[in-house]
């Protein structure tokens, strides 16, 4: 609802009246994301592999009656993204946000570590989205969010590069799904963060001077915050972004200007 006459509130990011479900939410980004988007007015459906985790991310959410819902699923697997979809009531939005990071130089690239940071990254997102349309989960209209990297088109780090060129795959089939989708009144889009402050920055193997050097490179001069991306998701998953898809939108403290 963008105008509610009782109390003459106007806005047309709310996410009233919306369901949406939320890839890799038990912490980080996309708790911040599910929280957030709680708060806006829409029923969450979380997903992620930490049953513990996920569960304080569902106790966050804002619920004034709302059924909010969980389910634990390894998106790694075919068969748990296939059971998590059969399970799904109709969708407004999807967020796949589940990623993992790893930092590993070209000469120890192994066909282990492609796979797995790939299919997490990469193939996974695909999948689903594959899934979500084939077994018309997806409302017309709705809206798919893809959580990218800076990593994948513009900070190019030694040491980064499948976690990197597997956020780039991404963006690469989100173009296409954009275009492949729209007559069924899906739209896609990704944001592409610089470096946030969450847990996963903490299993780096940067030192704390390396961050420090790192973050002298933002123009904005900090990291960001979990909650500045959800908002930015927010308003690809509202009704104010209705003529807006195949966009990546980077969010990143001026990162990429340098």
């Amino acid at each position: 609802m963008l105008y509610n006459k009782k109390y003459k509130m106007y806005n047309p990011y709310s996410l009233s009246g919306k369901t949406i479900l939320v890839t890799g939410a038990s912490s980080g980004i996309g708790r911040s994301i599910a929280i957030e988007c709680s708060r806006m007015g829409a029923t969450l459906i979380l997903t992620g592999r930490n049953e513990e985790r996920l569960t304080e991310t569902l106790n966050s959410l804002e619920d004034n009656g709302r059924a909010h819902q969980l389910y634990i699923a390894d998106l790694s697997l075919a068969t748990d993204i296939s059971a998590l979809v059969a399970q799904l009531p109709q969708l407004d939005g999807c967020v796949s946000n589940a990623g993992i990071g790893k930092t590993l130089p070209i000469p120890f690239l192994s066909w282990d570590e492609l796979d797995r940071i790939y299919r997490i990254n990469s193939f996974a997102p695909m999948v689903l989205t594959k899934e979500l349309v084939r077994k018309k989960k997806l409302l017309n209209p709705s809206s798919l969010v893809f959580t990218l990297s800076i990593a994948g088109n513009f900070n190019i780090l030694p040491g980064n590069a499948i976690y990197g060129s597997a956020k780039t795959s991404l963006s690469a089939f989100v173009k296409y799904a954009a275009v492949e989708l729209a007559v069924k009144g899906i739209r896609c889009n990704a944001v592409s963060p610089g470096m946030v402050n969450t847990p996963l920055i903490d299993k780096q193997v940067y030192s704390e001077e390396d961050k420090s050097k790192d973050m002298s490179l933002y123009p904005l001069k900090r990291y960001g915050k979990p909650e500045e991306i959800a908002y930015a998701i927010i308003y690809l998953l509202s009704d104010a972004s209705a003529w807006v898809t195949g966009t990546n939108l980077v969010i990143d403290g001026g990162r990429s200007l340098k």
